[in-house]
């Protein structure tokens, strides 16, 4: 089959996880074209990596309010629209693989499918309106837009995948989804260079490192890490960890100010967006890893793609006890069950001061990861999908 994915919030082969399915389906035997935003540094308008063809589009920048929302998801729609136009008088597709966030994309497939007969596949990565209603704090009239995009994209796909059974079980309850149209199919790093040489220049000098990857949004709880690591420093006076938080997004700039309002400049490392090798290095030199996404009705139901990167380097994590987290970690991580900096803070002291206990929770998570949610079986799940749509 041809099949056109689109990704509106990250570009590829920034996102792994869109970067992944459309290299498993080019191995599978499909042709496959993706269209994604320009963005984190990916700013070519098209090209061929690894056999797939890439189409980006210019937009307006990631959003931090209700009208940055707006500008950004017009201009996505825009350039996303003539991407696809270009694709299909290049060689047309047979199926459009939709990524959300945000559920406004079956508005590009809609004429495909009425007009092309193309199948529609949504591939559910969050459920916007919980996420909307995490940003925002409230459910206004823009809240129920975001429903109603939902259901309409829900309505148009003719196969559903999802990144957990979470998530999915609410999809199928909205969309009304048969069993046999609806499919999880997990993130699972796969192309990551886990015998990375450790670096630890890292440190900067001091007996424990702790790590952070990820985005760095509003609903991404980072600033509890950064209040965390001064609760360590000035509240526990303990001048021996070093943090390195690597990522950007929305936020960034606002927690490097909050960072140096609070004199942390000394302990805590921001480089932003970091390259794969950087990546690799930082992740084999931590002692543990931190997810900090506060536990709330839309974290609960996503899986974090830095659990699972912690997990393939064995490296013990702690993390905010939401549900789909406790679930990829399993026994791997150390759970904080309040929204709390400080009690993040003495959960991250207490595994970096009991060395046998991180070696525990890292071998226990490295094993999860590779026996029971390898991507392997991710996509066995992938192509039972397609299959169903064909």
């Amino acid at each position: 089959m041809r099949v056109l994915i689109l990704v509106e919030n990250l570009p590829v082969p920034f996102d792994r996880r869109v970067w992944q399915e459309a290299c498993a389906l080019r191995d599978a035997g499909h042709e496959v074209t993706v269209i994604c935003p320009q963005m984190r540094g990916y700013t070519q308008e098209e090209e061929v990596l690894e056999g797939i063809q890439i189409y980006r589009h210019w937009i307006s920048g990631e959003a931090g309010s209700m009208g940055g929302f707006i500008t950004e998801y017009a201009s996505a729609l825009w350039g996303e629209f003539w991407c696809a136009v270009k694709a299909w008088r290049r060689g047309g597709f047979d199926v459009i693989h939709l990524c959300n966030p945000p559920d406004l994309l079956f508005l590009v497939a809609l004429p495909f499918k009425l007009f092309g007969g193309v199948k529609v596949i949504f591939d559910v990565h969050d459920l916007w309106p919980e996420m909307f209603e995490a940003k925002f704090g409230k459910r206004g009239l823009m809240y129920w837009a975001v429903r109603i995009a939902e259901r309409s994209t829900l309505a148009l796909a003719d196969v559903v995948i999802a990144t957990n059974q979470s998530v999915l079980s609410a999809v199928k309850r909205r969309g009304k989804l048969r069993d046999d149209r609806a499919f999880v199919v997990r993130t699972a790093p796969s192309r990551m260079n886990t015998a990375a040489k450790p670096d630890e220049s890292l440190r900067s000098g001091k007996r424990h490192l702790v790590g952070y990857i990820g985005v760095m949004g509003s609903a991404d709880g980072v600033d509890y890490l950064v209040r965390a690591a001064e609760y360590i420093v000035k509240t526990r006076r303990r001048a021996d960890v070093q943090f390195l938080l690597m990522g950007s997004g929305a936020e960034h700039a606002d927690l490097v100010a909050l960072r140096d309002r609070l004199g942390l400049q000394d302990y805590l490392s921001m480089p932003g967006r970091v390259s794969d090798e950087f990546l690799c290095r930082a992740l084999r030199s931590i002692d543990l890893g931190v997810a900090c996404d506060p536990i709330n009705a839309y974290n609960d139901h996503c899986t974090m793609n830095k659990v699972l990167e912690y997990m393939a380097f064995g490296k013990p994590m702690v993390m905010f006890g939401t549900v789909e987290g406790r679930y990829s970690a399993g026994e791997g991580a150390v759970y904080v069950m309040e929204n709390s900096a400080e009690k993040l803070g003495d959960a991250i002291l207490a595994l970096l001061d009991d060395e046998a206990h991180r070696q525990t929770l890292g071998a226990a998570g490295h094993a999860r990861l590779t026996q029971d949610l390898n991507w392997e079986r991710s996509v066995e799940q992938l192509l039972a999908a397609y299959q169903a749509a064909a």
